[in-house]
Protein backbone atom coordinates (compact mmCIF):
# COMPACT_ATOMS: atom_id res chain seq x y z
CA UNK A 1 0.00 0.00 0.00
CA UNK A 2 1.34 3.43 -0.95
CA UNK A 3 1.58 6.11 1.76
CA UNK A 4 -1.24 8.03 0.06
CA UNK A 5 -4.05 6.61 -2.06
CA UNK A 6 -7.68 7.29 -2.99
CA UNK A 7 -10.42 5.56 -1.00
CA UNK A 8 -14.20 5.55 -0.77
CA UNK A 9 -15.58 6.79 2.53
CA UNK A 10 -18.31 4.86 4.40
CA UNK A 11 -20.69 7.51 3.03
CA UNK A 12 -19.75 6.70 -0.56
CA UNK A 13 -17.69 9.85 -1.10
CA UNK A 14 -14.09 10.09 -2.21
CA UNK A 15 -11.06 10.83 -0.05
CA UNK A 16 -7.29 10.57 0.05
CA UNK A 17 -5.98 8.26 2.80
CA UNK A 18 -2.52 9.02 4.20
CA UNK A 19 -0.83 6.27 6.22
CA UNK A 20 2.87 7.17 6.21
CA UNK A 21 4.14 8.45 9.59
CA UNK A 22 6.22 11.31 8.21
CA UNK A 23 3.45 12.53 5.92
CA UNK A 24 0.71 12.24 8.56
CA UNK A 25 2.87 14.15 11.05
CA UNK A 26 3.56 16.91 8.54
CA UNK A 27 -0.02 17.17 7.28
CA UNK A 28 -1.47 17.36 10.80
CA UNK A 29 0.24 20.75 11.02
CA UNK A 30 -0.23 21.89 7.40
CA UNK A 31 -2.25 25.09 7.11
CA UNK A 32 -3.34 24.08 3.61
CA UNK A 33 -5.67 21.60 5.30
CA UNK A 34 -8.50 22.42 7.69
CA UNK A 35 -11.76 21.18 9.19
CA UNK A 36 -14.03 23.57 7.27
CA UNK A 37 -15.17 23.51 3.65
CA UNK A 38 -16.15 26.24 1.22
CA UNK A 39 -19.28 24.27 0.21
CA UNK A 40 -20.05 21.96 3.15
CA UNK A 41 -23.21 20.60 1.56
CA UNK A 42 -21.14 19.01 -1.25
CA UNK A 43 -18.21 17.81 0.89
CA UNK A 44 -17.34 14.13 1.27
CA UNK A 45 -18.15 12.81 4.74
CA UNK A 46 -16.61 10.12 6.91
CA UNK A 47 -19.88 9.22 8.62
CA UNK A 48 -23.22 10.45 9.90
CA UNK A 49 -21.93 12.12 13.06
CA UNK A 50 -23.02 15.75 13.18
CA UNK A 51 -20.02 16.41 15.38
CA UNK A 52 -17.24 14.91 13.30
CA UNK A 53 -18.62 13.29 10.15
CA UNK A 54 -18.19 16.29 7.87
CA UNK A 55 -16.91 19.88 7.75
CA UNK A 56 -16.88 21.98 10.89
CA UNK A 57 -16.66 25.74 11.30
CA UNK A 58 -16.65 28.74 9.02
CA UNK A 59 -14.22 28.49 6.08
CA UNK A 60 -13.33 32.19 6.19
CA UNK A 61 -12.72 32.43 9.93
CA UNK A 62 -11.57 28.90 10.83
CA UNK A 63 -7.97 29.77 11.70
CA UNK A 64 -8.94 32.77 13.84
CA UNK A 65 -11.73 30.83 15.56
CA UNK A 66 -9.40 27.93 16.37
CA UNK A 67 -6.69 30.25 17.69
CA UNK A 68 -9.22 32.00 19.92
CA UNK A 69 -10.56 28.74 21.33
CA UNK A 70 -7.08 27.45 22.15
CA UNK A 71 -6.09 30.76 23.74
CA UNK A 72 -9.15 30.60 25.99
CA UNK A 73 -8.70 26.94 26.98
CA UNK A 74 -4.93 26.54 27.17
CA UNK A 75 -4.50 28.16 30.61
CA UNK A 76 -6.90 25.60 32.10
CA UNK A 77 -5.06 22.63 30.56
CA UNK A 78 -1.43 23.55 31.03
CA UNK A 79 0.70 20.80 32.55
CA UNK A 80 1.55 23.05 35.49
CA UNK A 81 -2.12 23.63 36.25
CA UNK A 82 -3.15 20.00 35.78
CA UNK A 83 -0.41 18.68 38.05
CA UNK A 84 -2.36 20.14 40.95
CA UNK A 85 -5.04 17.57 40.09
CA UNK A 86 -2.72 14.58 40.45
CA UNK A 87 -3.51 13.89 44.13
CA UNK A 88 -7.23 13.97 43.38
CA UNK A 89 -6.88 11.66 40.36
CA UNK A 90 -4.86 9.29 42.56
CA UNK A 91 -7.56 9.34 45.27
CA UNK A 92 -10.37 8.72 42.78
CA UNK A 93 -8.44 5.84 41.22
CA UNK A 94 -7.71 4.29 44.61
CA UNK A 95 -11.39 4.50 45.52
CA UNK A 96 -12.47 2.70 42.36
CA UNK A 97 -9.85 0.00 42.89
CA UNK A 98 -11.00 -0.39 46.51
CA UNK A 99 -14.50 -1.03 45.21
CA UNK A 100 -13.16 -3.48 42.66
CA UNK A 101 -11.25 -5.42 45.31
CA UNK A 102 -14.23 -5.45 47.69
CA UNK A 103 -16.58 -6.69 44.98
CA UNK A 104 -14.13 -9.45 44.05
CA UNK A 105 -13.64 -11.24 40.76
CA UNK A 106 -14.78 -11.62 38.07
CA UNK A 107 -15.42 -8.07 36.89
CA UNK A 108 -15.84 -5.92 33.82
CA UNK A 109 -12.86 -3.59 34.17
CA UNK A 110 -14.28 -1.25 31.56
CA UNK A 111 -17.40 -0.62 33.62
CA UNK A 112 -15.63 -0.65 36.99
CA UNK A 113 -12.60 1.53 36.17
CA UNK A 114 -12.12 2.70 32.58
CA UNK A 115 -15.52 4.39 32.28
CA UNK A 116 -16.05 6.01 35.69
CA UNK A 117 -12.57 7.45 36.30
CA UNK A 118 -12.34 9.83 33.31
CA UNK A 119 -15.91 10.96 33.93
CA UNK A 120 -15.19 11.67 37.60
CA UNK A 121 -12.06 13.63 36.66
CA UNK A 122 -13.60 15.73 33.89
CA UNK A 123 -16.68 16.47 36.01
CA UNK A 124 -14.51 17.84 38.82
CA UNK A 125 -12.33 19.82 36.43
CA UNK A 126 -15.22 21.41 34.54
CA UNK A 127 -17.66 21.73 37.42
CA UNK A 128 -20.25 19.31 36.02
CA UNK A 129 -22.41 17.36 38.51
CA UNK A 130 -21.28 13.73 38.54
CA UNK A 131 -24.88 12.76 39.26
CA UNK A 132 -25.68 13.78 35.67
CA UNK A 133 -23.14 11.36 34.21
CA UNK A 134 -25.56 8.81 32.78
CA UNK A 135 -27.51 11.49 30.94
CA UNK A 136 -24.63 13.46 29.44
CA UNK A 137 -22.74 10.27 28.53
CA UNK A 138 -25.81 9.04 26.65
CA UNK A 139 -26.03 12.36 24.78
CA UNK A 140 -22.29 12.26 24.04
CA UNK A 141 -22.59 8.76 22.58
CA UNK A 142 -25.51 9.86 20.42
CA UNK A 143 -23.60 12.94 19.24
CA UNK A 144 -20.69 10.70 18.25
CA UNK A 145 -22.85 8.15 16.42
CA UNK A 146 -21.39 7.65 12.94
CA UNK A 147 -24.37 5.77 11.46
CA UNK A 148 -27.50 7.75 12.31
CA UNK A 149 -27.36 11.47 11.49
CA UNK A 150 -30.69 12.37 13.10
CA UNK A 151 -29.67 10.61 16.30
CA UNK A 152 -26.29 12.38 16.25
CA UNK A 153 -27.90 15.80 15.75
CA UNK A 154 -30.38 15.10 18.54
CA UNK A 155 -27.62 14.07 20.98
CA UNK A 156 -25.55 17.12 20.08
CA UNK A 157 -28.51 19.44 20.61
CA UNK A 158 -29.31 17.88 23.98
CA UNK A 159 -25.69 18.12 25.06
CA UNK A 160 -25.47 21.82 24.22
CA UNK A 161 -28.83 22.55 25.85
CA UNK A 162 -27.40 20.95 28.97
CA UNK A 163 -24.29 23.10 28.63
CA UNK A 164 -26.35 26.27 28.36
CA UNK A 165 -28.13 25.36 31.59
CA UNK A 166 -24.80 24.82 33.35
CA UNK A 167 -23.47 28.15 32.12
CA UNK A 168 -26.58 29.95 33.31
CA UNK A 169 -26.11 28.49 36.80
CA UNK A 170 -22.37 29.26 36.86
CA UNK A 171 -23.08 32.90 36.03
CA UNK A 172 -24.92 33.28 39.33
CA UNK A 173 -23.27 30.51 41.38
CA UNK A 174 -19.63 30.24 40.25
CA UNK A 175 -17.27 27.62 41.60
CA UNK A 176 -13.59 26.76 41.34
CA UNK A 177 -13.87 25.08 37.96
CA UNK A 178 -13.22 25.61 34.26
CA UNK A 179 -16.80 26.48 33.28
CA UNK A 180 -17.01 29.15 35.98
CA UNK A 181 -13.70 30.63 34.88
CA UNK A 182 -14.81 30.68 31.24
CA UNK A 183 -17.99 32.47 32.29
CA UNK A 184 -15.89 35.07 34.11
CA UNK A 185 -13.68 35.70 31.05
CA UNK A 186 -14.31 39.00 29.30
CA UNK A 187 -15.84 38.63 25.87
CA UNK A 188 -17.00 35.03 26.29
CA UNK A 189 -20.73 34.74 25.62
CA UNK A 190 -23.03 32.15 27.18
CA UNK A 191 -23.23 30.35 23.84
CA UNK A 192 -19.44 30.22 23.46
CA UNK A 193 -18.92 29.09 27.05
CA UNK A 194 -21.50 26.32 26.61
CA UNK A 195 -19.98 25.22 23.29
CA UNK A 196 -16.44 24.99 24.65
CA UNK A 197 -17.56 23.35 27.89
CA UNK A 198 -19.53 20.61 26.17
CA UNK A 199 -16.72 20.03 23.68
CA UNK A 200 -14.39 19.49 26.65
CA UNK A 201 -16.92 17.26 28.40
CA UNK A 202 -17.25 15.09 25.28
CA UNK A 203 -13.56 14.95 24.34
CA UNK A 204 -12.32 14.90 27.91
CA UNK A 205 -13.70 11.52 28.88
CA UNK A 206 -14.53 9.41 25.81
CA UNK A 207 -11.00 9.03 24.45
CA UNK A 208 -9.48 8.34 27.87
CA UNK A 209 -12.09 5.66 28.55
CA UNK A 210 -11.01 4.03 25.30
CA UNK A 211 -7.28 4.27 26.07
CA UNK A 212 -7.59 2.80 29.57
CA UNK A 213 -9.55 -0.15 28.19
CA UNK A 214 -7.31 -0.82 25.20
CA UNK A 215 -4.09 -0.27 27.14
CA UNK A 216 -5.12 -2.76 29.80
CA UNK A 217 -6.18 -5.28 27.16
CA UNK A 218 -2.81 -4.97 25.39
CA UNK A 219 -0.87 -5.57 28.60
CA UNK A 220 -3.03 -8.51 29.66
CA UNK A 221 -2.71 -9.99 26.18
CA UNK A 222 1.08 -9.61 26.25
CA UNK A 223 1.76 -11.16 29.65
CA UNK A 224 5.52 -10.61 29.43
CA UNK A 225 4.91 -6.87 29.18
CA UNK A 226 2.45 -6.89 32.09
CA UNK A 227 4.98 -8.85 34.16
CA UNK A 228 7.76 -6.42 33.26
CA UNK A 229 5.71 -3.64 34.83
CA UNK A 230 4.80 -5.78 37.84
CA UNK A 231 8.52 -6.33 38.38
CA UNK A 232 9.44 -2.68 37.82
CA UNK A 233 6.52 -0.22 38.27
CA UNK A 234 8.91 2.69 37.72
CA UNK A 235 8.70 1.87 34.00
CA UNK A 236 4.97 2.55 33.85
CA UNK A 237 5.13 6.25 32.81
CA UNK A 238 7.29 5.30 29.82
CA UNK A 239 5.08 2.29 29.09
CA UNK A 240 2.03 4.57 28.79
CA UNK A 241 3.54 6.10 25.65
CA UNK A 242 3.94 2.66 24.06
CA UNK A 243 0.33 1.79 24.90
CA UNK A 244 -0.84 5.05 23.34
CA UNK A 245 1.12 4.17 20.21
CA UNK A 246 0.08 0.53 19.96
CA UNK A 247 -3.63 0.81 20.76
CA UNK A 248 -6.03 0.91 17.82
CA UNK A 249 -9.51 2.07 18.76
CA UNK A 250 -11.48 0.40 15.98
CA UNK A 251 -13.81 3.39 15.78
CA UNK A 252 -16.14 4.31 12.98
CA UNK A 253 -13.85 6.84 11.25
CA UNK A 254 -10.96 5.80 8.98
CA UNK A 255 -8.67 8.68 9.88
CA UNK A 256 -8.56 12.26 11.12
CA UNK A 257 -10.52 14.26 8.50
CA UNK A 258 -9.09 17.37 6.87
CA UNK A 259 -10.28 19.34 3.84
CA UNK A 260 -7.89 20.94 1.38
CA UNK A 261 -8.20 24.73 1.47
CA UNK A 262 -6.34 25.12 -1.83
CA UNK A 263 -4.80 23.05 -4.61
CA UNK A 264 -1.40 21.57 -3.76
CA UNK A 265 0.79 18.54 -4.44
CA UNK A 266 1.94 15.79 -2.07
CA UNK A 267 4.71 13.63 -3.52
CA UNK A 268 3.41 14.07 -7.05
CA UNK A 269 -0.28 13.68 -6.13
CA UNK A 270 -2.45 16.73 -6.80
CA UNK A 271 -4.89 17.52 -4.02
CA UNK A 272 -7.67 19.84 -5.12
CA UNK A 273 -9.39 22.45 -2.97
CA UNK A 274 -12.26 20.82 -1.11
CA UNK A 275 -10.85 17.27 -1.27
CA UNK A 276 -11.18 15.20 1.87
CA UNK A 277 -7.85 13.95 3.24
CA UNK A 278 -7.92 11.28 5.95
CA UNK A 279 -4.83 11.20 8.16
CA UNK A 280 -4.62 7.65 9.52
CA UNK A 281 -2.92 8.06 12.88
CA UNK A 282 -3.26 4.35 13.71
CA UNK A 283 -1.42 3.35 10.54
CA UNK A 284 1.20 6.06 11.10
CA UNK A 285 1.81 4.78 14.63
CA UNK A 286 2.49 1.36 13.10
CA UNK A 287 4.74 2.56 10.28
CA UNK A 288 7.88 0.36 10.25
CA UNK A 289 9.87 3.32 8.93
CA UNK A 290 9.22 5.10 12.24
CA UNK A 291 8.88 2.20 14.72
CA UNK A 292 10.93 -0.99 14.60
CA UNK A 293 8.68 -4.07 14.67
CA UNK A 294 5.59 -1.86 15.13
CA UNK A 295 3.30 -4.87 15.61
CA UNK A 296 5.02 -5.65 18.91
CA UNK A 297 3.94 -4.17 22.23
CA UNK A 298 7.23 -3.24 23.87
CA UNK A 299 7.06 -1.17 27.06
CA UNK A 300 10.81 -0.57 26.77
CA UNK A 301 10.55 0.83 23.24
CA UNK A 302 12.88 3.75 22.60
CA UNK A 303 10.87 5.31 19.75
CA UNK A 304 8.01 7.05 21.55
CA UNK A 305 7.06 9.97 19.26
CA UNK A 306 3.57 8.65 18.45
CA UNK A 307 0.84 10.77 16.89
CA UNK A 308 -2.06 9.66 19.07
CA UNK A 309 -2.60 13.22 20.34
CA UNK A 310 -1.94 14.77 16.94
CA UNK A 311 0.82 17.22 16.14
CA UNK A 312 1.39 20.93 15.77
CA UNK A 313 -1.19 23.67 16.13
CA UNK A 314 -4.07 21.21 16.65
CA UNK A 315 -2.25 18.99 19.15
CA UNK A 316 -4.79 17.69 21.66
CA UNK A 317 -5.22 20.27 24.40
CA UNK A 318 -6.21 17.55 26.87
CA UNK A 319 -3.11 15.39 26.32
CA UNK A 320 -1.50 16.31 29.69
CA UNK A 321 -4.70 15.33 31.53
CA UNK A 322 -4.98 12.02 29.66
CA UNK A 323 -1.38 11.17 30.48
CA UNK A 324 -1.92 11.92 34.16
CA UNK A 325 -4.95 9.63 34.25
CA UNK A 326 -3.25 6.80 32.35
CA UNK A 327 -0.09 6.91 34.44
CA UNK A 328 -2.16 6.95 37.62
CA UNK A 329 -4.41 4.07 36.52
CA UNK A 330 -1.60 1.73 35.52
CA UNK A 331 0.59 2.92 38.37
CA UNK A 332 -2.04 1.66 40.83
CA UNK A 333 -3.77 -1.17 38.93
CA UNK A 334 -0.69 -3.23 38.07
CA UNK A 335 0.99 -3.32 41.53
CA UNK A 336 -2.33 -3.89 43.28
CA UNK A 337 -3.63 -6.63 40.98
CA UNK A 338 -0.46 -8.33 39.68
CA UNK A 339 -2.28 -11.59 38.89
CA UNK A 340 -5.07 -9.95 36.86
CA UNK A 341 -5.92 -11.79 33.65
CA UNK A 342 -8.48 -11.74 30.87
CA UNK A 343 -11.26 -14.29 31.22
CA UNK A 344 -11.99 -14.47 27.48
CA UNK A 345 -10.00 -14.85 24.29
CA UNK A 346 -8.93 -11.28 23.38
CA UNK A 347 -9.81 -12.02 19.75
CA UNK A 348 -13.46 -12.30 20.79
CA UNK A 349 -13.61 -8.90 22.49
CA UNK A 350 -15.98 -6.72 20.45
CA UNK A 351 -15.15 -3.10 19.68
CA UNK A 352 -17.42 -0.12 19.13
CA UNK A 353 -17.90 0.61 15.42
CA UNK A 354 -20.87 2.91 15.78
CA UNK A 355 -19.23 5.80 17.62
CA UNK A 356 -16.33 8.14 16.93
CA UNK A 357 -14.05 7.07 19.76
CA UNK A 358 -14.42 3.34 19.19
CA UNK A 359 -12.95 1.23 21.99
CA UNK A 360 -14.05 -1.93 23.74
CA UNK A 361 -17.58 -2.93 24.68
CA UNK A 362 -16.38 -4.75 27.81
CA UNK A 363 -13.19 -6.02 29.42
CA UNK A 364 -13.87 -9.19 31.49
CA UNK A 365 -11.08 -9.90 33.97
CA UNK A 366 -10.29 -11.92 37.06
CA UNK A 367 -7.40 -12.09 39.52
Amino acid sequence: MTPMHPVRTPMGGEAWLVTDYAQVRRLLDDDRLGRSHRKPETASRTGESALFGGPLGDFDTEDADHARMRALLQPHFSLRHLRSLEPRVAALTAGLLDDLANQGPPADLLARLAVPLPILVICELLGVPYSDRDQFRAWAEEAGNVRDHARSERGLAELFDYGRGLVERKRTQPGDDVISRLCATDGVSDEEAAMMSMFLLFAGHETTVVQIGLGTMLLLTHRDQWQALVDDPARIPHAVEELLRAAESGGGVGGVPRYARTDFDIEGVTIHAGDLVLLDIGAANHDPAAFAHPERVDVARKETAHLTFGHGARYCIGAPLARIELKTVFGQLIPRFPSMRLTVDPATLPTRRDVLAGGLVELPVSW
